[in-house]
C-alpha cells in the first residue's frame, strides 16, 4: 500500500509550521518591496496579527535575513538572503569572482554602472554590480529582477540559447508593457533577438525604465553556452543612439574576456 504524501495539501495541512509559513510570507512580500515596509504595513497587507509580525521580523533580523532602518522603521531583505540564492545558483558564485575584475575595468572605461546578470527561471537576476563613477549614476542592486523581454541583460542571453529552450522561456511569459518603447509583440521580439545574434550585443532603449539605456553582451561557458551577461547601464542623455554601437563593441570585448576565464 502506497504511503500518503505528507506534502499533499489536503493531507499535510496539520504538519505545517505556522510561524515558518508566516516568515516565508514576509520574506516573499519584502522581495516585492525593494523600498522596504514597516511592521504595520506588513501586517496590514498580509492580513497577519501585528504581534506575530513583530516576533517573526525580530527573529529574521536577529538571524541576519532582514535589516531595519532606525529612522523610517522600514524592514528590508539583507544580503544574507541573496547569499542563499547564490548557493542555489551553484557555479555562479565563481562566475562573480571571475567577472568582477573585468566589470570594474569596463566601468573605468565607460564610467557607467556595470552589472552581471543570469537567468533564473523566467527572469533575469543581477548577481553583482560595479557602480559607476559619475556623481549621478544608476544603481543596480544585487538581487534585482529583470524582465526577459525588456532588458538588455536578458536579451543578450536569450539570443544565444538553444532554440527550443528559448521558445520554452518565451512561451512562459507575458510581454508586459513597461514604457512606450517596450516590445510587446512576439514577432518583434524574435526579430530583436536575431539582431542581437548578428551584432553580438543587446540594447534596451528605455524599454524597462523610462530614461535609462542599457547595453549588454553575453558571457559564455566552456561549452559555449550563454550563462550570463555584462551590462552597462546609464541615463539616456549620457548614452545617445550614436554611441551605442561603439558601446556595444566595448561591452562585448570585456564579456569575451570573462568568457575566456571560464574555459
Amino acid at each position: 500500500m502506497a504511503k500518503p504524501d505528507l506534502l499533499d495539501d489536503s493531507r499535510g495541512r496539520r504538519y505545517r509550521v505556522p510561524g515558518l509559513e508566516r516568515g516565508l510570507m514576509i520574506l516573499e512580500y519584502l522581495d516585492q518591496h525593494a523600498a522596504g515596509r514597516t511592521m504595520v504595513q506588513i501586517a496590514k497587507d498580509l492580513g497577519l496579527p501585528k504581534n506575530a509580525v513583530f516576533r517573526v521580523t525580530v527573529t529574521l533580523t536577529h538571524r541576519g535575513y532582514l535589516e531595519r532602518d532606525q529612522e523610517s522603521k522600514r524592514l528590508y531583505l539583507s544580503r544574507r538572503v541573496l547569499a542563499l540564492g547564490y548557493g542555489a545558483l551553484g557555479d555562479d558564485v565563481s562566475l562573480v569572482e571571475e567577472a568582477i575584475g573585468e566589470m570594474r575595468r569596463l566601468r573605468d572605461v565607460v564610467r557607467e554602472t556595470v552589472c552581471l546578470s543570469v537567468l533564473v527561471e523566467d527572469q533575469g537576476f543581477v548577481l553583482e554590480q560595479a557602480a559607476g563613477i559619475y556623481p549621478f549614476r544608476c544603481v543596480v542592486n544585487a538581487g534585482m529582477r529583470q524582465p526577459l523581454h525588456a532588458s538588455a541583460s536578458c536579451k543578450a542571453i536569450l539570443a544565444y540559447l538553444p532554440e527550443q529552450e528559448r521558445e520554452t522561456l518565451l512561451s512562459s511569459i507575458r510581454l508586459r508593457r513597461f514604457t512606450p518603447r517596450t516590445i510587446t509583440k512576439r514577432a518583434d521580439l524574435l526579430r530583436e533577438l536575431e539582431r542581437v545574434r548578428i551584432c553580438g550585443y543587446a540594447v534596451d532603449r528605455g524599454e524597462h525604465i523610462e530614461g535609462i539605456t542599457c547595453v549588454a553582451a553575453p558571457v559564455f561557458s566552456r561549452d559555449v553556452r550563454p550563462v550570463a551577461s555584462l551590462t552597462v547601464t546609464g541615463p539616456a542623455g549620457r548614452m545617445p543612439e550614436e554611441t551605442l554601437e561603439t558601446m556595444g563593441r566595448t561591452v562585448r570585448i570585456h564579456a569575451d574576456r570573462v568568457s575566456s576565464r571560464l574555459k
